[in-house]
């Protein structure tokens, strides 16, 4: 096997280990973490999670978990304490919502 063929085949390896840690991590919240999260008393805060750190939601084009394409998009939510997410003030000014934005 020559070395460009090595070189590719190890590009290749790496570019797919990269695609299905991102699938992995893009996955939906399970049932349990929600209830988790509802049981603890978190609300889905609409507007507040930075690029990729999202629990869901994140609009056309998107998966959901870890797939919000900017910080503070207004269409993504996470699950926060629920005297949190209207208090919360965000550097843009705005402040964290229980509905889209």
């Amino acid at each position: 096997m020559s070395a460009k063929t090595l070189v590719s085949s190890a590009v290749l390896t790496s570019a797919l280990a990269t695609a299905l840690a991102t699938m992995a991590s893009a996955a939906p919240l399970t049932k349990a973490e929600a209830d988790a999260a509802i049981a603890a008393k978190k609300v889905k805060c609409y507007g507040v999670a930075l690029k990729g750190q999202n629990d869901c939601a994140a609009g056309p084009g998107t998966t959901c978990q870890g797939t919000s394409t900017v910080d503070y998009q207004g269409n993504a939510w996470k699950f926060v304490r629920a005297d949190a997410c209207e208090s919360a003030v965000l550097p843009n000014g705005k402040h964290g919502s229980l509905k889209p934005i």
